[in-house]
């Protein structure tokens, strides 16, 4: 599930700063590369016009994922990767079926604390949010053990587990949200510092307690560390909850997950004679050991389940020297469908910019590479289903990969690219994560372009888009985008424009495909793009994490036991 951000979440996959105005291009102009960074296909305008125009139109009614219109769209899709040269890429196949699950919590009981001298009862909604990832009928949860856990976080290569000593069967986790040093200005801290790491996020956290055998876990809500309010967990914990099918029906994770209004934790630790505050500070400590709290919870609810499939398009341009290892190339096709209406009547949330022109995207650059010639590795384009339900899509690849992850050397994802003007400078999101940051600054440089810290890092942007899906089971993937510094009104234009889509066209009626779109921007991105995937198509290179990420370890793991693939490097 993706929480989203007020002002904060434009394009998840890439930065959400490029925007702003200056000159069009001039209908069918294709753009050409920069002299100083050699020869390369033009990227195709028209194409990306073409196929953005489409993908939004009104006929395709937002293009929800397991409606009707979904058979229509997969099929243009094929039609235009099949037109830019790609084959079929899944053993002859152009789909890969997502089987996915619906569960919506209905008829909650109150959360209620017991102790030798305590009886608190804590209101659905209003106090405290819960579901059941397990694919069950009913959640009840009784006489389950409170602990204390500080943030969750199990990272041995960091030398820190919450979890050292504690047995966490039967028990409920009570975990606070964010790093443990998320308060500081700089990134010099363990989990560094103020820019949010994996281990800071809710969908770790939840993981991590799973993966103790807690019977549940509870996530202290703070809106400044969590970087939004009680209304957007509310809003976004207490509807339809969906994630992909297992076939033990996730009966190995938790029995609810949920969060507590921080004013709720507070009450709790105080009837166990505890003090928040001093505990939120010892457990900033490397060494810190849970605390049990000496009381119970028991909260109850019952799921509609409902079943459904989705699908993911792919194609490949197969390698002619090193056809086994794979550049992968990312964008979600899903959007919102019918939603809230503006008022004109309009409820029809068309997707242009998100993501419509990420489909555009990758196939102007499947386009290219088929233009080009084949690569020495091969390079698989997917199209991906429900991101917006939870980045399930990339889940279901990463976790089924129709080409082994450790034979993947690398990708690009593509998230909502504004419409707007040239960039001055581009930006990583996550910040320097991994070698793909030395492509990308050497492809920076021969484009007369400069790199420029992430904003916000605290808000976490890099796991909130379909590369992440990858990242974490160690694929390196490219997350940059252009900064709010056009090269035609700088910042203030680039801020403006920003500010503008999320407040007005962000997941509503409003993103729309325009005819007065200026596309130099990104037919820059396509641009740089394409130069970053096919430098590692041609290269024999196997970038791996930095020293010290938290992804570095399953990509080493997995090359260890590799025969092939990333352990040739």
């Amino acid at each position: 599930m993706k929480v989203y951000m007020p002002l904060a979440v434009v394009a998840l996959g890439l930065s959400v700063a490029a925007a702003g105005q200056s000159g069009a291009l001039p209908k069918g102009t294709a753009l050409p590369p920069p002299p100083e960074a050699g020869a390369q296909p033009d990227v195709p305008v028209d194409l990306m016009k073409e196929v953005t125009r489409r993908l939004s139109a009104d006929d395709f009614e937002g293009r929800a994922p397991s409606t009707a219109t979904e058979p229509r769209v997969l099929d243009y899709i094929i039609a235009q990767f099949k037109a830019a040269g790609l084959q079929p890429g899944n053993k002859g196949e152009w789909l890969q079926a997502v089987p996915t699950v619906e569960i919506t919590a209905q008829n909650h009981t109150p959360l209620t604390i017991g102790g030798p001298s305590t009886q608190l009862s804590f209101k659905p909604g209003e106090d405290f949010v819960a579901v059941s990832y397990r694919v069950t009928p009913k959640t009840r949860i009784a006489n389950s053990e409170l602990v204390f856990v500080g943030y969750g976080i199990n990272a041995p290569e960091l030398g820190w587990n919450d979890y050292a000593g504690v047995d966490m069967k039967g028990k409920t986790a009570v975990i606070l949200v964010n790093d443990p040093d998320y308060a500081m200005k700089g990134e010099e801290g363990l989990f560094r510092g103020r820019r949010m790491t994996y281990y800071g996020r809710w969908t770790y956290k939840f993981e991590e307690a799973a993966r103790q055998g807690a019977t549940a876990a509870l996530i202290v809500h703070d809106t400044f560390p969590a970087a939004y309010g009680w209304n957007v967990v509310n809003s976004s914990w207490t509807g339809a909850q969906y994630s992909v099918q297992t076939p033990n029906d996730a009966m190995d994770q938790t029995m609810a997950n949920g969060w507590v209004q921080k004013p709720v934790a507070e009450a709790i630790f105080k009837a166990a004679g505890k003090d928040l505050a001093a505990l939120t500070k010892a457990a900033q400590t490397k060494g810190f050991k849970a605390v049990p709290l000496g009381l119970t919870a028991g909260l109850g609810f019952d799921n509609a389940i409902r079943r459904s499939t989705s699908s993911n398009v792919v194609g490949i341009l197969p390698g002619t020297s090193r056809p086994d290892e794979v550049v992968l190339y990312s964008a979600h096709w899903d959007h919102l469908g019918r939603c809230t209406a503006d008022k004109t009547g309009d409820d029809i949330c068309n997707g242009a910019v998100d993501n419509a022109d990420g489909v555009a995207a990758i196939t102007a650059i499947a386009k290219m590479n088929a233009e080009a010639g084949a690569a020495e590795r091969s390079q698989v384009f997917v199209a991906l289903t429900l991101e917006e339900s939870g980045l399930l899509g990339s889940e279901y690849y990463a976790a089924n990969p129709i080409y082994p992850l450790d034979h993947t050397v690398g990708g690009v994802n593509v998230d909502a690219l504004l419409p707007t003007g040239r960039a001055k400078s581009y930006t990583q999101t996550g910040g320097d994560k991994s070698e793909l940051g030395d492509i990308y600054l050497k492809a920076l440089a021969a484009r007369g372009l400069s790199d420029v810290p992430e904003d916000h890092p605290e808000h976490g942007g890099y796991y909130r888009s379909d590369h992440f899906s990858l990242a974490k089971r160690g694929v390196p993937m490219f997350n940059v985008g252009r900064s709010n510094d056009l090269a035609s009104g700088g910042t203030v234009a680039g801020e403006k424009a920003a500010q503008a889509y999320n407040q007005d066209q962000y997941h509503g009626p409003a993103d729309e495909y325009s005819e007065d779109w200026d596309w130099s921007g990104i037919a820059q991105d396509v641009e740089l793009f394409y130069a970053l995937g096919r430098e590692l198509a041609d290269g024999t290179t196997w970038p791996n994490w930095r020293k010290g990420d938290e992804f570095r370890a399953v990509r080493d793991k997995a090359c260890a036991a590799a025969t092939k693939g990333c352990n040739t490097k």
